[in-house]
């Protein structure tokens, strides 16, 4: 963001490696996101998560006074940071429309009237190219692609914009950075630069603003809402976490190859003058005349600063209309909501509406106490609020005993201590607030003073409130949840997200549901947020999935509800969807007994000791070898069925030519000598071709058996090949198939049965013939003698068998 391009010069000449942290703390946190981002995303795409507010809400038994309390602390903690780019885009303008690099600075709030101040107009513009192109679509889960790829390409321009800087900065401006360093050496702020306090080693207050601004910076590359929205909302697959863990703090390292270049290079440049450290990146080129260097770092600067305020609107609108606003406009019931049906056009007005609110009160937070602070330390006292959702949300990913009470507890603590270590002192420097406040404590007691809580001085103002807030945001999360029981609700989505790679399977909620409702009704409920058209898509849908013809087939039981739900979710969020998914249907609620029975087998297992882990293990073995051999006998149980099968059609047909020939002969003695003699014939042939098939039958009895009675002889391949050549020729001749033989000369006679070597090769032969093209058809049939032995080979260009069928054929009457 604006932070990154401008404030990192102006944080590192205020606070010398102090702005090494802002990026050390992510860099650490990348570590962690195999394990930890990972996870929150294949939450967020089993339960249709579209927000903080949703998850946090959705975790502890979708509590929806939670979801409230969350959006709430993230737009009041994030109206700083927005106000941050205000300030950029704004002062950067005024520099470039006015070429003076010493006033306006970027921490000034431009003229005295709204009207008269360009941060306002650029308010009113990103709000209205947000609203435009980010609140098209209801679903909020539904990715944006579009803006996904212009926050890449923005990355780039910026990163190109801050390096041409620092390129020019070292061999424009000096002869590199060694002689950029040289020449500010002996400047009182140069030395600061590059020292950490001064020395000592009871100077623990500089080396304690490091330590917090790297625990902020970890905390809020995670949970600041536009990082959730780019890396948990817009993922589009789990894998690219991996590319994420490097690429993401190689990213930070070049951007910020030149800051302490640029840093020292402006002190030296603008020495004994006014010029705001922030703006070095800006008014150095400016200053040397260099306009078209100057344009691109304007441009860098605005690409950083709009592509935060649109994505970090885009997320907190959607938390403000699912979980603040709706939530209370369904409850007043002079606006007779619940009695429309379509409430679609209503949403996405409400997070149009919220986009241009929080750009106004963002640009109100700049006239107000914009002045007070830096550009780095508007955006840490940003960091220090969405660091309250740390603990809740951390808690409920890895602990199952936190309770929604313990959270809202946690949160209510740690933003109150927020608000009064933070914003209250901002508002005091801008003479809003008494200072007496600040250097007295309310009522004149010393130890409530809110930069020198209950005594704690000689830190900065960022490491004292991160102290204060988590002491108080965890210690109160802890202690209430210890002290609450969780709602069955509440259990279940502690056990479904805490255990999300057991039971991220879809339905996986409904095993915690049971009720009555009708299909109608909750189609009706999904046209009112969905639009008639996607509920009824929706429908199909999982119809589809259910294997259905139509969704007339659908039937409402626990899966649906579930299903209506999670597709409720991604429109107004878990905890509003939950509510209106309970104003229709009957449910009738868990005990939590019955929950327990249900999430907890893998638990109640464990309890029995690493014995009984050993026992299941060998147990599963056994299963295994038992369903192993149970497939085996259900095969041999086939072929078996197969060889009745087969063997008694086969008897059938002579045995019914016999009987009919002798039923006709018994029947009519008076036939002619000739007659008879014909219907003699056929009685003697069936039962000849009877005793052949009993006699086949009892042969593949005795291969099976191990017994074959083989009449083996020395037989030339040659001859025998030539018979079955022979054999088949009227076959070929009826056919269009070709047959091309290639028999090689003096091959070795082999010891086999003739008789089935050769009714092998028939085999073969009527087979390519039958199956080969019907154009063109070819056969061929070759003998060749090698090391190995003697080799036939019949080919043909048919359609082949398939790999997977090759190993049925050598099974019996295949």
């Amino acid at each position: 963001t604006a932070w990154t391009f401008y404030g990192s010069v102006g944080r590192a000449v205020s606070t010398g490696v102090g702005f090494l942290p802002i990026y050390i703390g992510p860099t650490l946190m990348c570590t962690l996101w195999w394990i930890l981002l990972r996870k929150i995303i294949r939450i967020s795409k089993v339960h249709r998560i579209t927000s903080l507010a949703d998850f946090l809400a959705s975790r502890y038994g979708k509590s929806a006074p939670l979801a409230g309390l969350v959006t709430v602390i993230a737009v009041i903690g994030i109206l700083p940071y927005i106000s941050l780019q205000l300030k950029a885009i704004s002062g950067g303008f005024e520099i470039i429309r006015t070429h003076n690099v010493a006033a306006p600075a970027l921490a000034q709030a431009g003229g005295a009237s709204p009207l008269g101040d360009s941060a306002f107009y650029v308010a009113l513009a990103l709000a209205a190219f947000t609203i435009i192109f980010g609140t098209r679509h209801l679903d909020a889960s539904e990715r944006h692609e579009g803006m996904v790829a212009a926050i890449a390409f923005e990355s780039l321009v910026k990163l190109v914009a801050f390096l041409a800087v620092g390129i020019f900065v070292a061999w424009g401006l000096y002869d590199g950075p060694a002689d950029v360093f040289a020449s500010g050496r002996g400047l009182p702020a140069v030395e600061r630069l590059l020292t950490v306090g001064d020395g000592r080693a009871a100077d623990v207050g500089a080396w304690a603003s490091l330590y917090s601004a790297s625990f902020l910076a970890m905390l809020a590359i995670m949970f600041l809402p536009r990082q959730f929205q780019v890396a948990v909302v817009e993922n589009v697959d789990e894998s690219h976490v991996k590319t994420a863990i490097w690429l993401f703090p190689l990213y930070l390292l070049v951007i910020n190859l030149f800051v302490p270049v640029i840093a020292v290079g402006g002190l030296h440049h603008f020495a004994g003058t006014a010029v705001d450290p922030d703006t070095f990146v800006l008014t150095l080129p400016l200053e040397a005349g260099q306009r078209a260097l100057t344009l691109l770092v304007f441009v860098g600067g605005l690409s950083a600063a709009t592509g935060m305020v649109i994505v970090e609107t885009i997320a907190l609108s959607t938390m403000v209309c699912n979980d603040l606003a709706m939530p209370l406009l369904l409850r007043w019931r002079v606006l007779q909501l619940n009695e429309r049906t379509d409430l679609s056009g209503l949403l996405l007005g409400i997070r149009r509406a919220a986009i241009l609110l929080m750009l106004l009160l963002g640009y109100l937070y700049f006239r107000v106490a914009g002045e007070a602070y830096a550009l780095v330390s508007i955006g840490l006292i940003s960091f220090a609020a969405v660091a309250q959702l740390a603990p809740a949300l951390l808690g409920g990913l890895f602990w199952k005993g936190g309770t929604a009470a313990g959270a809202l507890a946690g949160l209510v603590s740690g933003f109150l201590v927020w608000f009064y270590t933070l914003l209250l002192p901002a508002f005091a420097r801008s003479g809003w607030v008494p200072m007496r406040l600040l250097e007295e404590g309310p009522f004149g007691v010393g130890l409530l003073r809110p930069l020198a809580l209950f005594g704690l001085s000689g830190l900065d103002q960022i490491t004292h409130a991160v102290i204060w807030t988590m002491i108080f945001n965890v210690g109160a999360y802890l202690a209430v949840s210890l002290a609450t029981t969780q709602s069955a609700v509440e259990h279940s989505q502690a056990t479904l997200f805490v255990d999300v790679f057991k039971h991220s399977a879809a339905g996986t909620g409904s095993l915690f549901w049971r009720g009555g409702v009708s299909v109608q009704e909750l189609r009706g409920l999904l046209c009112r947020f969905l639009g008639a058209g996607k509920a009824d898509d929706a429908l199909e849908s999982y119809a589809r999935q259910r294997h259905l013809r139509s969704s007339w087939e659908v039937e409402a039981d626990a899966n649906l509800v579930q299903f209506a739900e999670t597709k409720l979710a991604g429109a107004i969020g878990g905890a509003s969807a939950h509510a209106m998914v309970a104003s229709v249907v009957k449910e009738a609620p868990l005990t939590m007994d019955e929950v327990m029975s249900i999430l907890d087998e893998a638990s109640q297992i464990m309890k029995y000791s690493r014995e009984l882990e050993q026992k299941s293990r060998e147990l599963e073995a056994a299963y295994a070898d038992l369903r192993t051999a149970n497939q085996r006998l259900t095969e041999l149980d086939r072929m078996k069925d197969d060889f009745v099968s087969h063997v008694s059609h086969e008897l059938r047909t002579p045995l019914t030519a016999i009987r009919s020939s002798s039923e006709i002969l018994h029947d009519h003695p008076e036939l002619d000598a000739p007659t008879r003699s014909r219907f003699l014939s056929v009685i003697i042939q069936e039962a000849e071709r009877l005793t052949r098939l009993i006699n086949q039958v009892l042969d593949l009895a005795k291969l099976e058996a191990g017994r074959a009675d083989w009449r083996l002889e020395p037989v030339d391949p040659r001859q025998a090949l030539e018979h079955a050549v022979a054999a088949t020729a009227q076959l070929f001749a009826a056919r269009p198939a070709r047959l091309e033989v290639a028999l090689a000369e003096g091959v070795p006679a082999v010891v086999a049965d003739r008789d089935r070597l050769v009714q092998v090769v028939i085999n073969l032969l009527s087979n390519a013939a039958k199956f080969c093209a019907d154009q063109d058809g070819r056969v061929w049939l070759s003998l060749g003698a090698g090391p190995e032995g003697v080799r036939v080979d019949v080919r043909d260009n048919g359609p082949g068998i398939a790999e997977a069928d090759q190993a049925l054929i050598f099974e019996k009457f295949r």
